[in-house]
């Protein structure tokens, strides 16, 4: 029934080159390397207790209902293409097409202006220092091992993610146990209930950072031809995924809270920092300054981490590229960009040329990021990270309120799996969830807006990231004009691809009236 439902363009669609290759525990494994960030662990808990609060709230807030969202679309409409399709049927092919292309530009930007900024600096702080060009053939190796990744079969493709998600269980857990056992050694926190009290400036502060922890759940959708009764393995996969990514995530929080000293947590700005202070149990020790030094098994377990953390990016990259290519390749093929790009081999059963032109994307933004920063990376790192999560948000804004305009829309469609509390309960979870989007890409577009208001203390400007102090201007030219830039090359892809489907429609007529 839904595959009527939806207005099929007079285009064909390359789906006869689609191969099923996601199974129920591959679609899990891939929503978790999705989730399942590391690095917001430490810089969740360097906000101290108020920021396990804060997680409890938005994941009752924004994290159950874009779960319940999700597995209900998906359900409903099981179609190759996932929110760019959802999208498309609710508000038309031009909403959809440019809040598609942005989405899928996202990827790029973060790969190559976050994640192998990151997986380069991780590895020559812990394993080994790489001179002169030894970077860029590290970072082109990260970038395109991953279109790599992406490009083969999905058969193969597929152990990716699920290694990811086997480093990130394995790492966590050791790490969770490593901070237990440094409680025992050292004590734990003497911590009351008021330190867990949420405020005004924390809401501000830690919005979107849990936010970002929290997006991926639509990855699989867009392969919903691609697996086995996508109608339950999805709305599974999002359940377990979900309450699984949770755990990790909070169970590490509340352990750093509860075992490390106040002091060196507020120092914390990556899982890293977290873990050497915690693998000291191991060999090592924390200088009066602060410094942690790690020595012996302790430095033999750093390199390890440190060599699971750069697997657990790449393979981020990898889950969340499987997802945004085959949704910008369905809307190329569906007349939302140029038709060529649509394109699924005939040999691996995925698109190419979208995972071609994505990787020569990021590796110009990885050049640029190693090249055109005066040295100061980590300036660099926080534009590019915020940049590619306002572009996710961006898609997000339509993809939400889809779900109510597709209920009105189609409301005799097969709903598999129906969002607790009926219309009602539909409304409140797409409210919730477009809310807490539309507050997230003010506070990326400009950080601190809301500060000094209800009495609270300090300016917007000082919430700006690190590196920008005193510079909104320049930090605000890094969000809006690429911003910018993209969804205008959006539309361009859109009038592109209206432009070729016109044609097509104008030759099929001409073959149904050749007289004419």
């Amino acid at each position: 029934m839904t595959q009527q439902i939806i207005e099929e363009p007079e285009i064909e669609r390359p789906r006869a080159r689609l191969r099923q290759g996601l199974r129920r525990f591959d679609v899990f494994f891939l929503l978790l390397c999705s989730l399942v960030g590391l690095d917001t662990i430490g810089a969740l808990a360097a906000s101290g207790p108020e920021a396990f609060a804060w997680l409890l709230v938005f994941s009752v807030v924004f994290f159950v209902p874009y779960g319940l969202i999700v597995s209900e679309l998906s359900s409903t409409f099981p179609l190759e293409g996932g929110q760019y399709t959802w999208v498309r049927m609710a508000f038309g092919r031009g909403v959809a097409s440019v809040a598609q292309f942005v989405y899928w530009l996202s990827n790029p930007v973060w790969v190559g202006g976050a994640l192998a900024v990151v997986a380069l600096a991780t590895f020559q702080t812990f394993i080994h220092p790489l001179p002169g060009a030894w970077t860029y053939v590290f970072g082109l190796a990260f970038v395109w091992a991953g279109v790599l990744a992406v490009s083969v079969s999905l058969k193969a493709g597929r152990w990716v993610p699920i290694a990811g998600a086997v480093a990130r269980i394995v790492l966590l857990g050791f790490f969770f146990v490593s901070t237990v056992i440094y409680g025992v050694i050292h004590g734990i926190q003497p911590l009351t209930a008021s330190d867990f009290s949420p405020s005004y400036l924390g809401f501000l502060a830690l919005a979107p950072l849990i936010v970002f922890t929290f997006v991926g759940f639509e990855v699989s959708s867009a392969a919903a031809e691609e697996m086995e009764a996508p109608q339950r393995t999805i709305p599974l996969g999002v359940m377990r995924s979900g309450l699984a990514a949770f755990l990790m995530v909070a169970a590490p929080v509340v352990a750093i809270l509860v075992v490390l000293p106040r002091d060196q947590v507020s120092h914390l700005s990556g899982f890293l920092d977290a873990a050497k202070l915690v693998f000291t149990i191991y060999g090592g020790h924390v200088g009066p300054d602060g410094t942690v030094e790690l020595t012996g098994a302790g430095e033999v377990i750093g390199v390890v981490c440190a060599a699971g953390v750069i697997i657990a990016l790449f393979t981020s990259g990898v889950s969340w590229a499987i997802g945004e290519s085959r949704a910008q390749a369905t809307a190329c093929s569906d007349g939302s960009g140029p038709a060529w790009l649509g394109q699924i081999s005939e040999r691996f059963g995925t698109p190419v040329r979208i995972n071609v032109l994505a990787g020569i994307l990021a590796t110009v933004v990885m050049i640029a990021a190693l090249n055109f920063t005066s040295g100061d990376i980590g300036k660099y790192f926080s534009v590019g990270l915020n940049l590619a999560i306002s572009m996710t948000m961006v898609a997000y804004l339509v993809m939400f309120p889809a779900l109510m305009v597709l209920d009105r829309k189609y409301p005799d469609a097969n709903r598999p799996f129906r969002i607790p509390g009926g219309t009602v309960g539909r409304y409140l979870c797409s409210a919730a969830a477009t809310l807490v989007v539309i507050f997230t890409l003010i506070q990326l577009l400009y950080p601190g807006a809301g500060l000094g208001l209800f009495g609270s203390p300090g300016t917007p400007d000082d919430a700006l990231p690190a590196g920008f102090a005193g510079d909104r201007l320049d930090y605000e030219l890094g969000q809006l004009i690429p911003m910018a830039l993209f969804i205008a090359t959006g539309i361009a892809f859109y009038l592109i691809g209206q432009r070729e489907l016109r044609r097509e429609r104008n030759a099929v007529l001409a073959l149904d009236d050749p007289l004419g």
